[in-house]
């Protein structure tokens, strides 16, 4: 096993951890940073295979945007959020039986499939994945219409956090 190989693993257990931090947690603001921490492992798994900018992106924009613009909105909207109640559904078990049986489904279609033997072409020398991305972005026969959808719904999110912590006199 390469040294690679196991930075990734270790890598992908702590990432896969935080992951489950983010919906095993009973606070909402440590589920923010664990969600901040599961984006982190991300980004370095993209930095493992080489798509720097990728890696970048995630942590400008989900880092230190999304991730940040949700810890607000919690803060912002946390007198709201009192609930005396259980915090815990009945059925949780449900939920846990159904997401097993989906991996499990999963991995067994994934177990015959032949991907995982095989390894990356290297890319050719004249390749700028950076330029490909920006066009396919802007193109409005590839990503414009999404994109914009989403930054529309983040601005959204954004000025109801505003309009739900605004204290009316």
């Amino acid at each position: 096993m390469t040294a690679q190989q196991i930075i990734f693993l270790i890598v992908a257990l702590f990432t896969l951890g935080s992951g489950l931090m983010v919906v095993t947690t009973r606070n909402l603001v440590h589920a923010a940073l664990w969600l901040v921490a599961t984006l982190f492992g991300v980004a370095v798994a993209y930095a493992l295979l080489n798509a720097n900018f990728i890696a970048v992106v995630q942590v400008v924009v989900y880092i230190g945007a999304i991730a940040i613009l949700f810890i607000f909105a919690v803060m912002l909207t946390r007198r709201d959020m009192r609930d005396t109640g259980p915090q815990m559904n009945r059925n949780w078990w449900a939920g846990a039986l159904v997401a097993l049986l989906v991996f499990a489904g999963l991995a067994f279609l994934l177990s015959g499939w032949s991907g995982f033997q095989k390894t990356a072409a290297d890319l050719p020398s004249g390749f700028d994945a950076v330029g490909l991305l920006g066009e396919a972005l802007v193109s409005p026969e590839a990503f414009v219409l999404p994109f914009e959808v989403a930054s529309v719904l983040l601005l959204a999110a954004l000025v109801g956090a505003v309009y739900v912590a605004f204290n009316r006199k």
